[in-house]
């Protein structure tokens, strides 16, 4: 794996495929080459033999007596003479050397081979004779057949080498046809995505796999762009009230008094942007990856009656029962479920009827899952806006009561908390029935 420098695929390839392409071609001459060989050396053993036939069959007239030794010789160089590519010596140790061919053969260009002879006056043991192959031909043929296999070998793989430069090049143009058409991308436009239909089929996931990257981060785009908006939005009510207040308190001469209440109304409004503030800094603190310091709790019930406890005054305002079912075990980050638990209680005591029951249902899964809910009443909301419940600055309704008080970055805290500890918001609606919760994974 390259870590310094720009390498390009392309050149790579080609490298590698001329390289393969000349091994290749390397190896089947050396085939051939030694292949040849060894058919030549075979061919030059059997032609040994089959003079040394003729040979032992002129030998063999002498001693049945059809020839004498002066017969011999002259047949011998009869044959010989017209076989020019082959050499015979006769040697006894008694006698030397009974007779040579006319044509010798070098020693350095030919091969040799001894027989046992067999002559009157002879011991078998002591008679041999020595036939000589010139080997000059078939050395020619060797050195032809080596530069013709070294020059087929090169001129073949820079041949193959030059076909595979132009397949690669032909075979990565799906590439350049994707770089083009992310030139055409831009912020404004990421759901154009690619098009896969002239992609070979390795591509085609490759294009869908950005493509769907492409819609994620035009959604977190618009998210972004939104999400902005709403920040400029919430911050600039308060901001321009305390404005307004301020400058209207300085046109005019104020008692105390006044100056107090306008000093509280300016409070309120700091204190409604703090809020705005701390939850978004809360928000980016978990996007960035945020863990949970997960503590070992023996009821989460207990939990849950300390958090209804907090909110005693606003549900008894509102005339409110909370019935708490279930309970589990389980280790979890306290702090942040009482926040989750807080801002799903304060949802749930904005929007139902007065006089009504919130449910808060606590169940271990089979899977070990543990199921933490807020069911309240309600009035029904769009279909349309269900998906969006845990959006950040959403409000279903911005006619509501407490919008103003109520910025709505409680249920995306929710959902945040949920995932910081590995789990899922959840919201499920039916009529007037809502049911809005968290599912954490197993724990003991």
């Amino acid at each position: 794996m390259r870590t310094q420098g720009n390498w390009s695929l392309e050149r790579s390839l080609s490298i590698r495929l001329a390289l393969q392409a000349f091994l290749g071609m390397a190896v089947l001459s050396a085939v051939i080459y030694f292949t040849t060989a060894i058919h030549l050396s075979s061919r030059q053993q059997g032609l040994l033999e089959s003079r040394f036939g003729i040979v032992k069959h002129l030998l063999s007239e002498v001693e049945a007596g059809d020839k004498d030794q002066y017969s011999l010789r002259h047949s011998l160089d009869d044959f010989f003479a017209s076989h020019d590519e082959v050499g015979l010596e006769l040697i006894s140790s008694n006698l030397g050397t009974f007779y040579r061919s006319p044509h010798l053969i070098p020693a350095g260009r030919s091969r040799t081979a001894e027989f046992a002879v067999s002559m009157p006056g002879w011991s078998k043991e002591d008679a041999h004779a020595r036939l000589s192959l010139n080997l000059r031909n078939d050395q020619r043929l060797l050195e032809h057949l080596k530069l013709t296999l070294a020059l087929s070998a090169i001129f073949g793989a820079l041949a193959i080498s030059l076909g595979a430069l132009w397949q690669v090049k032909r075979g990565l143009a799906p590439v350049q046809h994707l770089v083009e058409q992310t030139k055409l991308l831009g912020a404004t436009n990421l759901t154009q995505g690619f098009d896969g239909s002239a992609q070979p089929d390795e591509f085609r996931p490759l294009a869908e796999q950005i493509n769907q990257l492409l819609s994620r981060l035009d959604m977190a785009y618009r998210q972004m762009e939104s999400f902005n908006a709403d920040v400029a939005h919430e911050l600039n009510s308060p901001l321009s009230t305390l404005i307004t207040s301020t400058e209207l308190t300085l046109l005019h001469e104020r008692d105390p008094a006044a100056l107090l209440n306008v000093l509280e109304s300016n409070l309120e409004e700091l204190q409604r942007m703090s809020g705005i503030v701390r939850d978004m800094l809360f928000l980016a603190h978990a996007d960035r990856g945020a863990q949970v310091r997960g503590t070992k709790v023996a009821s989460l019930a207990s939990v849950v009656a300390d958090v209804v406890a907090y909110h005693e005054a606003v549900l008894a305002d509102s005339q409110l029962r909370v019935d708490v079912v279930g309970d589990a075990s389980v280790v979890l980050d306290v702090p942040l479920i009482k926040r989750a638990l807080s801002n799903l209680l304060d949802n749930a005591s904005r929007h139902a009827p007065r006089e009504s029951a919130i449910r808060v249902e606590i169940k271990q899964e089979a899977d070990r899952s543990l199921r933490l809910a807020v069911v309240n009443l309600g009035d029904p909301i769009a279909i349309e806006h269900q998906p969006r419940l845990f959006d950040r600055f959403y409000r279903a309704d911005q006619s509501r009561s407490h919008a103003d008080a109520h910025h709505g970055l409680g249920l995306s805290i929710v959902a945040a908390i949920a995932r910081m500890h590995g789990g899922q918001p959840f919201a499920e609606i039916k009529d007037r029935q809502f049911t809005i919760g968290l599912v954490l994974p197993g724990s003991a």
